[in-house]
């Protein structure tokens, strides 16, 4: 969706001793990653294991209790959401949280509503209906008629209008047909190898994200334990085994 960066030795998303929760009750504790840029690291773990909290500690939506969050080498912590959204970060969570008494065309200009160059919006909008044929198809139609796939499709192109360089993608898989979740796992890459960006993807279908990660990252209780090659990670069978579960 945008040209694909150049090298540089700054992360895209770098992220120091972050510590988050809920009131009183820390859910992540001292959470170091580095994000490098057109990469997709995948955040794999067991339920509870921190994985959404993390991500809407990056986005603004949990405020951190200690530590930094750095996006291309500018510290955010405390920015707000929307600030975040321009300067490149798009956030989707999970449950495909479309807006589902507007239309397909209405849920996606939604993406680019704060943008002002109103000819590349229109582009971005035409992208994302060349990515996904069946939402060019029912352009028309409301949120509410769509299926779970086309709704994931929706959220995630919604997201594209923004032309993003760093997607948080919160369990795009969950309750879709398999066939789908290959389709989006396939459009994840694609996107990383034509244009740079940068994902960094919370699945429960572990081979699934793999298949397509170029890190993987295992949490558990709130904790990194393991950073690794996502192939090595897929082939280690005592990693497997002692964090993944298969």
């Amino acid at each position: 969706m945008s040209e694909r960066s150049e090298a540089t030795d700054i992360p895209l998303l770098q992220v120091q001793g972050v510590t988050a929760g809920y009131g009183a009750a820390p859910v992540l504790h001292g959470i170091d990653l580095t994000i490098p840029a057109g990469t997709i690291t995948a955040v794999l773990g067991a339920n509870g294991a921190g994985k959404t909290t993390l991500l809407r500690a990056l986005s603004g939506l949990v405020p951190p209790t200690s530590g930094r969050i750095m996006l291309a080498g500018e510290e955010i912590g405390g920015t707000p959401v929307e600030r975040l959204v321009r300067r490149g970060m798009a956030h989707v969570p999970e449950g495909r949280g479309v807006v589902t008494e507007l239309t397909v065309e209405e849920n996606l200009r939604l993406g680019g509503l704060w943008r002002r160059d109103r000819a590349d919006a229109k582009r971005a909008l035409d992208e994302v209906y060349q990515l996904f044929e069946p939402l060019a198809r029912r352009r028309r139609a409301n949120g509410h008629q769509l299926s779970g796939g086309e709704r994931q499709m929706l959220a995630l192109g919604r997201a594209l209008v923004a032309r993003p360089k760093l997607l948080l993608l919160d369990e795009p898989s969950l309750g879709l047909a398999p066939r789908v979740t290959g389709q989006i796992m396939a459009l994840l890459r694609d996107l990383r190898d034509r244009s740079g960006l940068t994902v960094l993807l919370v699945e429960q279908n572990v081979r699934s994200a793999l298949s397509v990660a170029d890190t993987g990252v295992v949490l558990s209780l709130g904790r990194v334990v393991v950073t690794a090659d996502a192939a090595r990670l897929h082939d280690d069978e005592d990693l497997r085994h002692a964090y993944l579960g298969f």
